[in-house]
């Protein structure tokens, strides 16, 4: 029986532990709700037979892309990801990736991701994934330190990959893409409120202007929550209205999107860590369910 040698060991572990660190460059679980929205806005595009390997080339492409950006932006963010309790211990602040070596990991992931929509897609969705990389890197990141508005410009690359899986499919931007696009960027404002309330003390000590810090009693960050929540409901009718899908998703669609209303509405009233959780976790629920009904719907 062959033994291994505890340097052998150690070479090993030290691998497993950078591949660890490169993979946590990409944001692993926002990157997982980009597959899944890329794939279900390819799904919903598809006009006849669906071909898994087209799918499968544009949801890894749309993946490539988000995956370098927010390398990229961690390169750019590391002091004051360095300053969050949060964030602290990612690679960058934490010193176990230079910036250097994650810069060449984000531009090599963008680029790779860039060309295999452009290659085996079609330029427009190419388009629209170099869209997101531009306006998450060049403009939402150095206005999240200036101005709670930063929260409205970083959900559009932010709601683009359904929209890059339906243009994939179709290739051209249309009704349904912009449907789909529409419902994750209002989706994200009452998620996002729930994020800034419960780690506000974070971004306060890095001195990143969210609304729970500009306005310590959370009155606009609960007003703000609800707004987007109840202009979600009729905007998630969308599909429905547009012939996408049947009376049984816009059934599903109105009903979850009351209940996040619901919480949303309680969040503004309470203002508490308990009702941000509960809007934050019934937020994480609500995309998922909107997805898996409209495809039901679709099959």
């Amino acid at each position: 029986m062959k033994t291994v040698s505890a340097t052998e060991t150690i070479a090993r572990d030290a691998r497993t532990s950078r591949f660890a660190d490169y993979l946590a460059l990409t944001k692993p679980r926002l990157n997982f709700l980009v597959v899944a929205s890329s794939a279900a806005g390819y799904y919903l595009g598809v006009s006849g037979a669906l071909d898994p390997s087209n799918m499968a080339v544009a949801v890894v492409g749309t993946a490539l892309v988000a995956g370098g950006a927010a390398a990229l932006n961690q390169v750019f963010e590391r002091d004051t990801d360095g300053l969050m309790r949060r964030t602290r211990t990612r690679p960058l602040p934490d010193g176990r990736v230079t910036a250097a070596d994650a810069s060449v990991f984000g531009a090599v992931l963008s680029a790779a991701g860039l060309a295999l929509l452009s290659a085996r897609t079609n330029l427009a969705a190419a388009a629209l994934a170099l869209a997101t990389i531009v306006v998450y890197l060049a403009i939402y990141t150095p206005m999240k330190r200036r101005t709670p508005l930063s929260t409205l410009i970083g959900a559009v690359p932010g709601a683009l990959p359904p929209l890059i899986g339906w243009t994939a499919a179709r290739g051209t931007i249309d009704a349904g893409g912009a449907a789909l696009f529409a419902i994750v960027f209002l989706w994200q404002i009452p998620h996002f409120m729930a994020i800034a309330w419960l780690f506000r003390d974070d971004y306060d000590k890095a001195g990143l202007p969210v609304l729970p810090v500009l306005e310590p009693d959370g009155h606009r960050t609960g007003r703000t929550a609800v707004v987007y929540a109840a202009a979600l409901i009729p905007i998630s009718l969308l599909p429905w209205l547009i012939g996408m899908t049947g009376l049984s998703y816009a059934a599903v669609a109105g009903a979850v999107g009351l209940g996040l209303l619901w919480l949303a509405i309680r969040f503004a009233i309470m203002r508490s860590n308990t009702a941000a959780r509960s809007l934050f976790l019934g937020s994480i629920i609500y995309l998922p369910v909107l997805w898996i009904v409209m495809i039901a719907d679709c099959i």
